[in-house]
């Protein structure tokens, strides 16, 4: 046992953001309003404890609309459909409750008025992430998607004095400044959201981890390896110099990061439930003698309504007539 105790320093804020614990109690609500199964397109989050948890409760998870039967109760995942999968499930008469999270609803909205104005619209985001498959799908219009600022090189819209761009959401303005400085250098007339747009949670989770890897030895990130702000967190930690980590779980953690180590900075992507973090300090535990500190950091308080039918019969005033479709 080693006789210096390990200082973990535990990243704030962290985990959930508030349109991750919107989807989660979407479902949750949903199971308990009208029964199993609910059928969930896509992982309602980008977690595999989440998920398990909602199946286990009586979710069924479905990657295509013509897996669900005729009628059934579906919610669509946080990252937001396109409109061809909105089609989809009105005509097999789904009763969907959309659980897209409202920060995406809005990249949606600015980029059909952007379209709807003319103008192409420049997508900054990862190819085959839900959120930008989804995005791409909800624009009538010509849409570009670009990852990188080479991606921006090789652009040709139809109008250069006509162009606009949105972002991903899980996407920081730290992730996106090159490729809108690159945009705005090529296209000096187009347009886009304003910085206060950008995901709040991404960037305050982005922000700090940046202001815990000068504190520690080592970066250790809770989340699962298909969320992409999960990803990011670990990168920019080894950007910053410190080895780091992404892991799904306490039995992820390997014993041999921690030689030598004396201060270990634990944070969360934005769809990893603080239960799981805590499993990862009790792990410490076991292997060290620990401190733990908590970084001061932002208070999150944002809070997204839930749809109207799934306000408790005790706000009757706010509640809507049952539907049977969507």
């Amino acid at each position: 046992m080693h006789e210096q105790p390990l200082k973990v320093i535990l990243a704030q804020p962290r985990g959930f953001c508030a349109g991750v614990e919107r989807a989660i109690e979407i479902v949750e609500r949903a199971i308990e309003r009208f029964g199993t199964p609910v059928y969930v397109r896509h992982e309602i989050v980008h977690n595999k404890r989440v998920v398990e948890d909602l199946r286990a409760r009586g979710a069924r998870f479905v990657e295509e609309i013509d897996e669900i039967p005729e009628g059934a109760v579906t919610i669509f995942s946080a990252h937001g459909v396109a409109s061809a999968v909105e089609d989809a499930a009105k005509d097999r008469r789904l009763h969907v409750i959309d659980a897209t999270c409202p920060l995406v609803t809005k990249v949606h909205r600015e980029g059909q008025r952007y379209a709807g104005r003319g103008f192409d619209v420049v997508l900054i985001g990862h190819p085959g992430h839900p959120e930008v498959e989804g995005t791409m799908g909800q624009i009538e219009g010509t849409v570009h998607l670009v990852s990188s600022v080479e991606d921006v090189e090789r652009l040709q819209p139809r109008a250069p004095d006509r162009l606009s761009y949105v972002t991903q959401t899980t996407l920081s303005v730290d992730d996106t400044r090159e490729i809108i400085g690159a945009l705005n250098r090529r296209f000096p007339s187009i347009v886009g959201p304003d910085v206060k747009d950008i995901c709040y949670a991404t960037q305050n989770r982005q922000s700090a981890v940046r202001a815990i890897a000068g504190l520690v030895d080592l970066v250790l990130v809770v989340g699962a390896h298909n969320s992409s702000n999960s990803n990011r967190l670990r990168e920019i930690g080894q950007d910053l110099g410190r080895p780091s980590y992404l892991i799904e779980g306490a039995g992820q953690l390997r014993a041999e990061w921690l030689e030598g180590v004396r201060t270990v900075g634990l944070t969360a992507g934005a769809s990893a439930p603080e239960a799981v973090v805590q499993e990862v300090v009790r792990r410490l535990a076991e292997l060290r003698t620990i401190e733990i500190e908590v970084l001061d950091g932002i208070e999150e308080n944002v809070h997204f309504r839930l749809p109207d039918e799934l306000i408790p019969a005790t706000d009757g005033a706010n509640r809507l007539p049952e539907t049977t479709a969507a």
